[in-house]
């Protein structure tokens, strides 16, 4: 299994976004997995279900943080990875906003409050577990470079 389907599978499974992504990751950090579920959790639903920056993203550049800070480098190195993952998430999706890629699938987006009660008819009408599975793959291919 690929890492895009174990974060999509984590995901399934009823983690949030973020959490999904990072932790199909989890191998290459020196962090527990539930240290990892933990930290991650207030990203989902676009930190905090305020539907601003996609949870997959952040699960992403999370992961992408944990991995290059073991390569020491600096502040601005880090940073321009970082736009290098996320440029190439927009340009597959078009946008880095929670909000606006549920808008594009046409789903109902609330903000704040629970999150929804993940149901067939849940994964069936949201692009969530979709977009978790890219913003792995595309950290998984940025990795092997």
């Amino acid at each position: 299994m690929t890492r895009a389907e174990k974060a999509k599978q984590y995901f399934l499974e009823g983690y949030a976004c973020s959490q999904a992504v990072l932790l199909a990751f989890s191998d290459l950090t020196k962090v527990s997995q539930a240290d990892l579920i933990n930290l991650s959790l207030p990203f989902g639903g676009g930190l905090g279900r305020q539907r601003l920056t996609c949870g997959a993203v952040s699960g992403m550049c999370m992961a992408l943080g944990l991995i290059l800070g073991e390569k020491n480098l600096s502040k601005a190195e880090v940073y321009e990875e970082t736009r290098k993952v996320c440029s190439r998430f927009k340009e597959a999706v078009g946008s880095l906003i929670c909000e606006e890629l549920l808008k594009g699938a046409n789903c109902q987006v609330e903000s704040g409050g629970s999150p929804e009660k993940r149901t067939e008819t849940y994964y069936k009408k949201r692009p969530c577990a979709d977009l978790v599975y890219l913003a792995t793959e595309i950290l998984s291919d940025y990795l092997l470079k």
